[in-house]
């Protein structure tokens, strides 16, 4: 059951984050080649049977990558061709007039091709990591992101409050190594902790008149900082799960390695993370489509309101006409998706554990139904309509929180 839920639930997740962020991507660059491209994308991924989607998955990315592994060489015709691929992209997300777009497509094109190169020379799929200057690099442009979208480079106590936040991760990321050598589950739930309370304390001194915002930015800032140091802790793991796997992390069946118990919670989380990647996307897929579709369709419909043209006129910028008026009255109608949308993966997860063979609460349902097993199947029905009455409360507070004209009492 643990399996399902974990598989169900990153799905979810990801769909949301990536789904919005590229439907709202997509109606900012409405009619674009970008927007044409992910439509018919979309309508793609949500016409893909998710058995397919699965086997697809299973042969040609784990088996591929896995083999990959054995001589991690990009070659450099490759590596020019994602080059343009990620150029053409960002070019089309960023917009503009030709100079910018060239601009923007040129770097993107240095920067990916660049590092391509540099991975496949130093041998970087084998010990991957970060690095301290990769971490402070993340993070810094984690702070300048951030700060930009929400508030704006212009107001200073913004930028100090992400400042601020970055400079005490990046402390953390060296002070704290020894310390995650030791770590369980739940030093790091208490790292995570005091990370977002040192977030929302620092924006609360520092914020000054806007101190709500400024303690979103801190918070937002310190949990995105955690995870890059998280990650790159979890990266500086694999070279030892690798060696255990004979070379072949990438998983095929099940949820967990048999009989793997390493005394490491880091190689641990890795087995977990590897046999569950692949199910993962492949619920993921259909998703993503959908939501992509809606908060595309959301977008455009909200920037033709009156009270955005009236903002435009007002002469706010694009950012705050945006981030603060439009992309809140896009998500209310998307929250109520959400409890909808965890039935249809509970049930594409039944295909998804049967395909990669993992034993969760799909293949208990299927191996239950047929000699008519009652208390299993009346198990697995509980378990689902658990999750489907959780979501929908978490959907009504969050309809709460983005209507002003919704109060819970």
């Amino acid at each position: 059951m643990v399996s399902t839920v974990q598989m169900v639930t990153a799905a979810l997740l990801l769909a949301i984050l990536f789904g919005i962020s590229t439907g709202i991507l997509s109606a900012l660059r409405e009619n674009s080649g970008f927007d044409v491209s992910f439509t018919v994308l979309s309508l793609f991924l949500y016409s893909l049977p998710s058995f397919l989607a699965a086997a697809l998955l299973k042969n040609f990315v784990a088996i591929g990558f896995n083999d990959f592994l054995q001589n991690p060489v990009i070659p450099i015709v490759v590596s020019l061709v994602v080059g343009i691929v990620v150029a053409l992209i960002v070019q089309a997300v960023v917009g503009g007039d030709a100079r910018r777009r060239l601009t923007s497509g040129g770097v993107s094109f240095a920067i990916t091709a660049g590092l391509l190169l540099y991975m496949s020379a130093t041998g970087w799929f084998l010990t991957p990591g970060f690095g301290p200057i990769g971490v402070i690099a993340l993070s810094v442009g984690v702070a300048i992101g951030v700060t930009m979208l929400i508030a704006g480079l212009r107001q200073r106590r913004a930028l100090l409050t992400a400042g601020i936040v970055t400079v005490v991760g990046i402390v953390c990321y060296f002070a704290l190594q020894g310390l995650f050598d030791v770590s369980t589950f739940w030093t790091l739930v208490i790292l995570f902790v005091i990370a977002l309370a040192v977030g929302l304390a620092t924006g609360f001194f520092v914020g000054g008149d806007d101190r709500t915002q400024n303690m979103r930015i801190g918070a937002l800032v310190a949990l995105l900082v955690s995870i890059i140091i998280l990650i790159d802790r979890f990266m500086q793991s694999f070279p030892g799960y690798m060696e255990d796997m004979n070379g072949r992390p990438i998983a095929t069946v099940g949820s967990s390695t048999p009989g793997y118990a390493p005394d490491n919670m880091w190689r641990v989380g890795l087995d977990v993370f590897f046999h569950l990647l692949l199910p993962t996307i492949s619920l993921l897929t259909i998703s993503f489509a959908g939501y992509t579709r809606y908060a595309r369709a959301g977008m455009i419909e909200v920037l033709s309101q009156d009270y955005v043209r009236t903002a435009r006129a007002k002469g706010m910028p694009e950012r705050v006409v945006v981030v603060r008026h439009a992309f809140r009255n896009v998500l209310i109608p998307i929250t109520t998706l959400v409890a909808t949308d965890l039935g249809g993966l509970l049930g594409g997860a039944i295909i998804t554990e049967f395909i990669f063979a993992i034993p969760g609460m799909g293949a208990l349902f299927q191996r239950s139904l047929g000699p008519g097993d009652l208390y299993p199947v009346m198990g697995y029905f509980i378990v689902i309509a658990f999750m489907a009455i959780l979501f929908n409360f978490l959907a009504d507070l969050a309809y709460a929180a983005l209507d002003p004209r919704v109060r819970v009492r």
